[in-house]
């Protein structure tokens, strides 16, 4: 939370890049806290932490689905309840911020931000409401963030590997090179699909099985028909197959779902490396299903079961492009990522 003297006006797209805010800390006590906050299309998530000797310690968590980017490929625009359901939100994060004596943050905005034309104005009402600056990033930043936040999860071993993130709004797709200690990103692309954007887009509806299953083929062709420039593109690099890492929201309920655990458990899922042939059949098997037939599921659940089946057809377009036989599972990303820039530029002072 940023106290004193507000800043001008964010800039016309709702930016400030690179800008993190102090918050307040104990007098005279030690600036030891951080904070990364991710506003997407679907979900608030916060987290806070310390340095520690091999890398940060999390000491408060906040993720909450809000679906700000509902009705916006409908509309162009972010609408009243999607923004009173984020602002909700944030106001918790805004709380936890100041408990929490938090000394640096970082607060993001991606892609709902980024194509609503009302975006500018819903991030001044937020620094207006709850004090805190949201910096609208572009795709690239977002994609760099996700790789830094989670590439210590990758297989060991030779070559290109590609990292991905399947967000509300928009996927992620980095190709890197692992010869040094933090990958070279060679290529990247985001496509304009998300679980949220894909869901509205391209409606998975049927009142049969079969009729499910030719929606979802529909879904998967238009994700098909957006990867397939980068497709070439990985295909004239030499690098198709091989290792593959896959952080989101997706990837973490279809791992849960492949674990048939009883209940989401992220010591049990992040860093998991599953076959991609079972995620392959997982994705089949909830493709074939009505909505309340997946809601059944415990880690899928009525907040996930509509849209779970746009990022499996996401996964599916995605693995018909790099066909590897494993896939690697991370529960961190564009939070993370932040964390670990923050802690290293104050480090670096």
């Amino acid at each position: 939370m940023a106290h004193g003297p507000r800043p001008a006006a964010p800039r016309p797209d709702g930016a400030r890049r690179g800008r993190a805010q102090s918050a307040p800390h104990p007098r005279g006590g030690p600036r030891h806290s951080y904070a990364a906050l991710d506003l997407g299309t679907n979900n608030c998530r916060l987290l806070i932490a310390r340095p520690s000797e091999d890398g940060f310690v999390v000491v408060d968590a906040f993720s909450r689905i809000v679906r700000l980017g509902e009705g916006l490929a409908a509309t162009g625009m972010l609408s009243e309840a999607a923004m009173d359901r984020a602002v909700s939100a944030l106001s918790v994060c805004a709380d936890k911020l100041r408990r929490r004596h938090v000394a640096l943050v970082r607060s993001v905005a991606t892609e709902a931000c980024r194509r609503a034309s009302n975006g500018r104005e819903f991030i001044q009402r937020v620094y207006r409401e709850t004090g805190i600056l949201l910096e609208i990033i572009s795709a690239e930043t977002e994609a760099k963030l996700a790789v830094l936040g989670c590439h210590t999860l990758l297989e060991p071993g030779e070559g290109k590997a590609l990292i991905f993130d399947i967000g509300g709004g928009s996927t992620e797709l980095v190709l890197v090179d692992t010869e040094t200690p933090q990958p070279r990103i060679i290529d990247w692309y985001s496509a304009p699909w998300g679980v949220v954007s894909l869901t509205e887009s391209e409606p998975h509806v049927g009142d049969t099985a079969d009729e499910l299953v030719t929606s979802y083929a529909r879904m998967r062709a238009r994700v098909a028909e957006s990867f397939a420039g980068f497709a070439a593109k990985l295909n004239g690099n030499g690098a198709v197959g091989g290792r593959l890492l896959g952080t989101s929201g997706t990837v973490t309920t279809l791992a849960s779902v492949h674990l048939d655990l009883p209940s989401y458990d992220r010591r049990a899922i992040d860093g998991l490396i599953v076959p991609a042939e079972a995620m392959r059949r997982i994705s089949a098997d909830l493709s074939a299903m009505s909505v309340p037939e997946r809601a059944k599921l415990p880690c899928i659940g009525p907040e996930r079961a509509d849209l779970v089946v746009a990022g499996c057809a996401i996964l599916d377009a995605i693995l018909d492009i790099w066909p590897a036989e494993r896939l690697g599972i991370a529960d961190r990303g564009i939070r993370e990522g932040i964390l670990r820039s923050l802690m290293a530029r104050e480090h670096s002072r």
